[in-house]
């Protein structure tokens, strides 16, 4: 894990929104002691210990998607979740065959649903992850669809607590700076 400071010293790029995203998500969070984070390969989400007072996720390479979609992944995790490494969920890398392609697909419609749609408050264009470069070709429409339908019955029924606050803090950031989470 970096500070922004850091990242850019050792001559790394990130979407020049992240520390906007960043200050966001930890201004509007306060109240459950999580922190977003900037890190390196690996996404992951760490919870407090005896060593860092406050839960953390760690989004990949300074990029505002990674950002996002860990973010949607927290929204959507319960309160005894919350306090597993990683939510207590084991992930299959890259190189899925299809049957673990499709149980990844299905935990992932919500959370990229919930992504979309932060997404598209902050001024943005979405697009799934199917996140499987080396393993069984992926039906990426069809997830797409999916996808897409969980959005809309959100839209219609209400997103997760979490997830429709940050809809919000990025709408009115948004609204305020005219594009995206730029300050």
């Amino acid at each position: 894990m970096h500070s922004l400071q850091e990242f850019f010293s050792v001559g790394n790029e990130i979407d020049p929104d992240v520390p906007a995203l960043i200050t966001l998500f930890n201004s509007t969070f306060t109240d459950f002691q999580t922190k977003l984070v900037l890190g390196d390969d690996e996404p992951v989400y760490l919870p407090a210990n005896e060593d860092i007072p406050y839960h953390r996720i760690v989004f990949a390479h300074g990029f505002f998607s990674s950002a996002l979609h860990e973010i949607a992944h927290w929204c959507v995790a319960g309160e005894k979740r919350r306090l597993l490494e990683d939510y207590g969920y084991w992930y299959c890398p890259d190189g899925r065959d299809a049957k673990q392609q499709a149980e990844f697909e299905s935990v992932e419609i919500k959370p990229q649903a919930i992504e979309w749609a932060f997404t598209e408050a902050a001024g943005r264009q979405f697009q799934v992850s199917t996140d499987n470069l080396n393993g069984a070709e992926p039906d990426r429409k069809g997830f797409t669809k999916n996808v897409e339908a969980q959005l809309a019955w959100y839209k219609n029924n209400g997103f997760p607590p979490r997830a429709a606050r940050f809809i919000d803090a990025l709408k009115k950031h948004t609204e305020i700076n005219g594009s995206a989470v730029t300050q």
